[in-house]
């Protein structure tokens, strides 16, 4: 469905992508796992074209066999790729409502849109009973319900999520991934930026480590789960060589 093919993308002086390549099938749960500063999100960014206009500056990404990486955003959009940021970014001053009615504004269907807008608040509940407040007065997991039901609203066939369990107690994490999954199942691929590796690999399909903009591991979760290094550096299993492990595994890691 997705296919990332080395791309390169720039902060001015800054080269922050270095060649990165992966690709996405349909109907999948894939995440991009790594550190703060690793590039999961200037990957997501890039794929969206919220970046520079020159930006990938090399490499190419393609949707469902067509290149994307110069058009528009909003032409992404139509196309059938949603994001979903990190920290959320709803509307504060607008209602939970108006919020989700800005997730429709690529569409010419305007009929349809109100049958998805019932649909949306049977998915989430809360929202239908916080629908006229404001939605800078909800609490952060509801904030993040509403960011996917915005989103949710453009009809994606691709939702890419930007640390959807940020700042979230375990319990809204487990029910936020729990979310995701269902929206899985109805059919929506999900790429998935997060940096709950536990979590991340409990509910994907498949996985790739990001490291200082490379991807430096690929799998599937049960193997990474068992992978020594992995428990080690990603899951935070230490051990009394964790100095010294770094160091090797830092030499020996590599696109598998």
């Amino acid at each position: 469905m997705l296919a990332v093919k080395n791309i390169e993308t720039w902060y001015d002086l800054i080269r922050a992508l270095h060649g990165i390549s992966f690709e996405v099938k349909e109907g999948s749960i894939v995440a991009l796992l790594g550190s703060n500063g690793a590039g999961k999100t200037t990957t997501l960014k890039t794929i969206m074209r919220l970046l520079d206009d020159d930006q990938p500056e090399k490499g190419t990404v393609e949707f469902l066999g067509q290149r994307i990486d110069r058009m528009d955003t909003e032409e992404i959009v139509r196309l059938g790729i949603s994001y979903v940021p990190e920290g959320r970014e709803v509307f504060p001053e607008l209602t939970v409502m108006e919020n989700i009615l800005m997730g429709a504004y690529t569409r010419k269907d305007r009929r349809n849109a109100k049958a998805d807008i019932e649909s949306i608040l049977n998915q989430f509940p809360i929202l239908r009973e916080r629908k006229d407040q404001q939605a800078g007065h909800l609490s952060g997991g509801e904030q993040q319900m509403l960011a996917i039901g915005r989103a949710l609203m453009s009809k994606p066939k691709l939702l890419m999520l930007d640390e959807p369990s940020l700042g979230l107690s375990p319990l809204l994490t487990r029910e936020i991934f729990t979310i995701i999954q269902r929206i899985n199942k109805e059919g929506v691929t999900i790429l998935l930026v997060e940096q709950n590796v536990n979590m991340a690999l409990k509910y994907s399909h498949y996985a790739f480590l990001v490291e200082n903009g490379r991807i430096v591991r690929a799998d599937k979760p049960e193997i990474l789960r068992e992978d020594k290094d992995v428990k080690e550096f990603y899951l935070g299993i230490a051990t009394e060589t964790s100095v010294k492990g770094y160091k090797r595994y830092r030499r020996k890691v590599r696109f598998r």
